[in-house]
């Protein structure tokens, strides 16, 4: 059971919002939704719409490569995508009415979007310090860390940090990847043969271009890719590392 006195603090208040690099849970009550977050919001809105999955899946992303997901298989060793892969499974898990997360590999496609997408740094800073607070309220209440719960357990600390306004946006914002996964071509990383577009019954309308006329093969755009990376160290999975900490330790050099 978890412990009352932990969650009392769940009570929003209003005030002054603090740098996200100065709130050290999602309980405290100086954190304000980002307007990043806001802004994907209004634009996930059109998800409600068929022609709101058109538009989706045909935003300009890097394709998934072989070597990217060999760098995804070592990244999910370690935190913090050990407990983003836990927390993604959990949100959407195996049904026999339809695929879950892992059928539409949104971890690796959130993977995807953080390492090889024009990605706001902010967003990917809330992400990461989410999965810090997370394994740090697991562990005052449970003694355990995410990845360590039954699925009961798992759900009763979602639910608690749900409470909160700064749980809500990180679940809502991992959320709104499961959708983004589900409906973007496969060639993105995530919706293996279409898995998610025939779970939905969604037809894409629309030639996807073919190799050589991808998005990032155009004339005058620049390609984001990731370094050759290095093992990360292990931790307890409780320390708020930011993006630019993570990537130091996979590519061994002073400057992401």
């Amino acid at each position: 059971m978890l412990r009352s006195q932990k969650t009392k603090v769940v009570r929003r208040k209003k005030g002054v919002s603090k740098p996200l690099c100065q709130i050290q849970s999602f309980f405290d009550g100086s954190f304000q939704t980002p307007s990043w977050l806001k802004k994907k919001v209004s634009r996930r809105s059109a998800l409600k719409s068929a022609a709101g999955a058109t538009m989706v899946a045909a935003l300009p992303m890097r394709s998934w490569s072989a070597d990217s997901n060999d760098k995804f298989i070592s990244a999910l060793q370690t935190n913090p995508w050990l407990t983003l892969d836990s927390v993604l499974k959990h949100l959407l898990p195996e049904s026999p009415t339809g695929p879950s997360a892992e059928d539409i590999k949104v971890t690796q496609y959130l993977y995807n979007v953080v390492f090889e997408q024009p990605t706001d740094e902010a967003e990917i800073e809330f992400i990461y310090k989410g999965v810090g607070w997370l394994n740090g309220f697991s562990t005052s209440q449970l003694n355990k860390n995410f990845v360590s719960l039954t699925f009961d357990e798992k759900e009763k600390i979602l639910k608690a940090i749900s409470q909160s306004r700064a749980g809500e946006n990180w679940l809502s914002n991992l959320v709104g990847y499961i959708f983004e996964a589900m409906l973007s071509p496969p060639s993105y990383g995530g919706n293996p043969d279409g898995i998610g577009w025939q779970w939905l019954e969604h037809h894409a309308g629309f030639p996807l271009p073919p190799a050589g006329k991808r998005f990032y093969e155009l004339p005058g755009q620049a390609v984001s890719t990731l370094h050759d990376t290095k093992p990360t160290e292990e931790n307890d999975g409780t320390t708020v590392v930011s993006h630019q900490q993570y990537v130091r330790k996979q590519i061994g050099t002073r400057k992401a």
